[in-house]
């Protein structure tokens, strides 16, 4: 791929100051770890979007889009191609009496103090979980529980063609952490949320409690990109990982939280192969030891 003629095309589309060539993506995800990316795009557009990902497809080049990093682990070599972030630029909304219509690109934490402001209930659980809107509805994301799925009414997505869709109601098949837009691989641009009109003291009263449950029981002050592993049925992978005594353990400086055995911290210049390797370890373990076998939540991209 020649960056400089990409980009210089990517650039007519979307202006200099949202184009970024060789970026560390250690900028731009939760662990502060990952290489290079070739190309980082911050689009404002839909159009924006779609026209960048024809590019790919006409030049042959590998595109990825992301939110704002905090399920994503990028490997220390990189990524090659295209990534388009979405947080930076794409994350207007609108309140019209129940409904929130957001972009992709907006906070979940956003996102429920939009709710919070309008008396809206129904987001509390989403107040402390650091992804983005697309990302969320894409993996049904949830806790204390509430998840996506209660909440989502319709979601406007680009499919592996490229063509615009929407899906509504049960049409998402939302399951234990996805739905049907990442089973299809596709892109989601924007969702639509049903809330339930709520007394605004009682809505920030359990927003203040459901955060303190997270600053008690989560390392939120050190880089990690939350729950590393999916929920074993009939088991919580927390407990698993702590019953195999890997509380504390470390590789490199990739470290088994001691405050959350659920989670990977970056305790102190990890590469994405410190944490990728006490993954692995960890699976190894708790399926040696227990028999269970342990699936990541979170997505792991580029070169080693």
């Amino acid at each position: 791929m020649n960056i400089k003629y990409i980009s210089n095309l990517i650039i007519d589309i979307v202006g200099n100051e949202n184009v970024r060539v060789s970026e560390p993506m250690s900028r731009h995800t939760s662990f502060r770890v990952g290489g290079p990316a070739d190309i980082l795009v911050t689009p404002k557009k839909k159009e924006d979007i779609l026209r960048i990902m024809d590019l790919s497809k006409t030049e042959n080049i590998p595109i990825y889009i992301m939110g704002n990093g905090s399920n994503l682990i990028v490997k220390d070599k990189g990524i090659r191609g295209i990534v388009i972030k979405l947080f930076d630029n794409y994350n207007s909304f609108s309140v019209e009496g129940e409904f929130i219509r957001a972009q992709a690109g907006l906070l979940l934490s956003k996102l429920s103090s939009i709710a919070l402001e309008n008396s809206l209930s129904g987001l509390e659980f989403a107040s402390g979980i650091p992804g983005t809107l697309g990302g969320a509805v894409v993996m049904n994301a949830g806790a204390y529980g509430g998840e996506m799925k209660d909440v989502v009414i319709k979601t406007e997505y680009i499919d592996q063609e490229g063509n615009i869709k929407i899906v509504e109601g049960d049409m998402h098949r939302f399951g234990y952490r996805t739905c049907f837009i990442q089973e299809e691989n596709g892109v989601v641009l924007s969702s639509e949320m049903r809330l339930r009109s709520g007394n605004k003291s009682e809505i920030k009263a359990l927003m203040d409690d459901l955060t303190k449950k997270r600053v008690e029981k989560q390392p939120l002050k050190m880089p990690s990109a939350g729950s590393v592993f999916k929920r074993p049925e009939g088991y919580f992978a927390g407990k698993l990982i702590e019953d195999c005594g890997l509380r504390g353990f470390k590789i490199g400086g990739a470290q088994v939280s001691e405050l959350h055995c659920g989670f990977i911290v970056n305790a102190g210049n990890a590469s994405a192969k410190d944490i990728i390797k006490l993954i692995d370890y960890i699976k190894d373990t708790v399926k040696e030891n227990i028999g269970v076998l342990l699936h990541t939540e979170v997505k792991i991209l580029g070169e080693d």
